[in-house]
């Protein structure tokens, strides 16, 4: 049996996709050239923000007096969540030598970055769990310097929630800026902070191209595009819990895909019949957000059996992956191509996205094929070094030298030969 489309999506991550490259490109180009007027202007016209750039350390703290004592609270316990899992993280990471010849050394350790750019979606939505993910594993990681900026609100700049957040996690500054102008002010280290060595967190398709074209002149955490979910449920699955979960990722956009993969007409059919009467119960942008992005870009996929399911997962390479299925062992030992991946009805994405500890920077458009989520690995060069004795040269010296002069580069075999001819073992 061939997998059977009981809905397709009819709009994929590329649709639309050229007009905004075009645009970024000039943007780009005007504010490499103008730099620090440049972002001021773009702020005013497409934020309407007048007021400083730059916020403080003490700005960011100022503004957790306006944040409720329940919801400081809550980011605490996302905070220590995403710290304490990032830790874990740098804790399997151990610097490393090995003599690969007797008297001949080599070695390779971790350095983090020097200056990091993270981007704090808040268009739509506070994504205050964005601050949390991206500032919190930087630091972790041992970033010297950490840049946020985030889009700002008319007359108040980035909500308070957000600057207490950042504040929290670690941030040294941070920037009244969204969008293109944001990222390109810390990637060219405008307004006197420092040029970021690496650009991370997520955001609209505008800031996700800007990262793109800047990659190359400073390191990005991925290559992202719309969020996207996939769920992978059996007979065992709760009808309303899939189309609900299906539903809140829906939520994120009107480009946003979402997938669900069974092997059960009478799950899928319900799911089709739930999902829009869901959507409806939703606040109006929330509603407007799902539908679009169920009616676009959705897809319901029936399968002959399990294997056949794992195979679709595999080949979409969601960024959020969710089994609500039996045997939950063989779809962890199983599945292969993922962003991160929530095993069982007791977890769901919006766990992840917001406080359980694992990153919610994972991804998009089936780069889950190539590469995982943000971690305090993105933040570390891991680089080599070598040392030897004078015996322990000469064999790889020889070595060197006959290889070089078989791919016809000679100057490489001098090097070998002038040490091979000048020092001697004492």
């Amino acid at each position: 049996m061939v997998a059977i489309y009981l809905k397709k999506a009819v709009s994929t991550a590329e649709t639309g996709q050229e007009d905004v490259r075009t645009r970024v490109a000039v943007m780009l180009d005007v504010l490499r050239g103008e730099g620090d007027a440049a972002a001021i202007e773009y702020a005013r016209k497409l934020d309407g923000w007048k007021g400083p750039i730059l916020v403080s350390r003490d700005e960011m703290a100022a503004a957790s007096a306006k944040v409720p004592q329940e919801l400081r609270d809550d980011i605490a316990f996302a905070h220590d969540n995403i710290r304490r899992f990032a830790e874990a993280q740098l804790a399997t990471i151990n610097d490393t030598e090995i003599e690969v010849r007797p008297g001949f050394i080599a070695g390779q350790k971790s350095i983090p970055m020097s200056a990091a750019g993270a981007y704090v979606p808040g268009g739509r939505y506070s994504h205050v769990a964005s601050a949390l993910m991206t500032i919190t594993t930087a630091k972790v990681a041992g970033v010297r310097h950490v840049t946020a900026c985030s889009p700002t609100r008319p007359d108040e700049g980035i909500p308070a929630a957000i600057l207490h957040t950042m504040h929290l996690a670690g941030a040294d500054a941070a920037l009244n800026l969204g969008g293109v102008q944001g990222v390109a002010a810390m990637a060219f280290g405008l307004f006197g902070l420092p040029k970021a060595d690496i650009l991370v967190g997520p955001g609209n398709q505008y800031v996700a191209e800007a990262k793109r074209m800047l990659f190359g002149e400073v390191g990005i955490d991925m290559f992202a595009g719309p969020t996207d979910s996939l769920i992978l449920a059996d007979s065992t699955a709760d009808p309303e819990i899939v189309a609900w979960d299906l539903v809140g990722q829906a939520e994120h956009g009107y480009n946003s895909p979402v997938w669900l993969v069974t092997d059960d007409r009478v799950l899928a059919e319900k799911v089709l019949k739930l999902a829009p009467r869901l959507i409806e119960e939703l606040p109006k942008l929330n509603a407007d957000n799902a539908r679009a992005a169920w009616r676009d870009y959705a897809e319901v996929i029936l399968c002959k059996d399990r294997d056949e399911m794992a195979a679709v997962s595999d080949r979409y390479g969601p960024e959020h992956l969710q089994v609500q299925a039996a045997d939950l062992d063989w779809w962890l030992e199983r599945l292969s191509s993922y962003g991160s991946l929530f095993l069982g009805a007791e977890t769901t994405v919006a766990f992840g996205d917001k406080a359980a500890g694992p990153n919610h920077v994972l991804p998009t458009s089936g780069a889950a094929r190539y590469t995982g989520g943000l971690s305090v690995h993105k933040f570390l060069k891991t680089v080599t070094w070598q040392r030897a004795t004078v015996a322990g040269m000469r064999p790889v010296a020889e070595a060197t030298a006959r290889i070089s002069r078989l791919e016809g580069m000679e100057g490489h075999a001098r090097t070998a030969d002038i040490r091979l001819e000048r020092m001697k073992a004492s």
